[in-house]
């Protein structure tokens, strides 16, 4: 009697394999994520590239508009805000804290739905109370959950990075269910239980990456959605409490100003709109180039 093998002899394709061949061959998505990389390093970079002080006060050149030069020669090239701040310093440290809030928030959230989501496709027990807990918390709109959670905590970075991450687990439940549900049902994952894998082995080794390409491009979809939730948040005077830089506040920080002095409110909110703007289209030309229906 032959031996039982120790590998399954029909290994699913990884979607994640051969990822730079399909980036370098799609034109457009090579642009997102050339756009995206350039956000990242300027938020990164922002201490190293920040002209000035972005908590330093002046407010003898206070609510300057943008390209306004110093009597000492120094150009404000974005202006100034309520309390003379560089706006453009704080253009990049807001960019820094919001990127920084909700990659947080979404690793956190999203990573704990997507393990929620993938249990409860593979363990029938499992899947009543997961998918249940999953409709309650989606019964809620994202907005009113976000608000309701940073009220009861009250303002700060802690509690809104809490807020958003559990505003993040049930989409990512919902998505890494239906993505992981259709891939237990595949021949090899019944092989693999015939043959005597562990449940760990054939979660690790075959269910997980044969959903990792729907769980990034939702991912990617779902730090949009977040950035937008925790600039409102931070808007509404729920997020980190001033002076800290982020650019949902400083947006209210000019909204009794936007008649006469409307850069200082407009700016972080166009960094807002491009941001999140680059992030969503980063994340439907890679749900096309993953997807094999939209594939030529």
């Amino acid at each position: 009697m032959s031996a039982l093998p120790t590998s399954l002899p029909v290994i699913a394709p990884v979607p994640v394999q051969g990822l730079w061949q399909r980036i370098r061959s799609d034109r457009l998505l090579m642009m997102w994520l050339v756009l995206a990389i350039v956000i990242v390093l300027l938020a990164l970079l922002a201490p190293w590239i920040a002209p000035h002080d972005p908590y330093a006060t002046a407010m003898r050149v206070s609510r300057k508009p943008p390209m306004w030069m110093s009597d000492e020669g120094v150009t404000y090239w974005l202006g100034t805000d309520v309390q003379g701040r560089d706006m453009l310093s704080r253009v990049l440290y807001g960019l820094r804290a919001t990127l920084m809030i909700s990659l947080l928030a979404v690793f956190l959230g999203s990573g704990l739905g997507a393990i929620l989501g993938v249990l409860a496709a593979y363990y029938g027990r499992a899947r009543g109370p997961i998918m249940r807990v999953a409709d309650i918390l989606l019964s809620f709109p994202a907005i009113l959950f976000g608000l309701s959670l940073s009220a009861l905590m009250g303002p700060g970075l802690g509690s809104l990075i809490i807020a958003l991450s559990v505003s993040a687990i049930p989409g990512m439940i919902r998505v890494s269910y239906s993505a992981a549900l259709g891939v237990t049902k595949l021949d090899y994952m019944e092989a693999g239980r015939s043959i005597g894998f562990s449940d760990r082995y054939l979660i690790t080794r075959y269910l997980l990456p044969n959903c990792s390409s729907m769980l990034l491009i939702y991912t990617t979809l779902q730090l949009g959605h977040t950035i937008l939730l925790a600039s409102l948040l931070s808007f509404l005077g729920l997020g980190p409490l001033p002076p800290f830089a982020e650019l949902g506040s400083m947006a209210a920080d000019g909204r009794k100003f936007l008649e006469v002095f409307p850069h200082i409110s407009t700016i972080p909110t166009l960094t807002i709109f491009v941001v999140v703007l680059v992030i969503n289209l980063l994340g439907d030309s890679l749900r096309d180039a993953f997807d094999p229906r939209l594939r030529k």
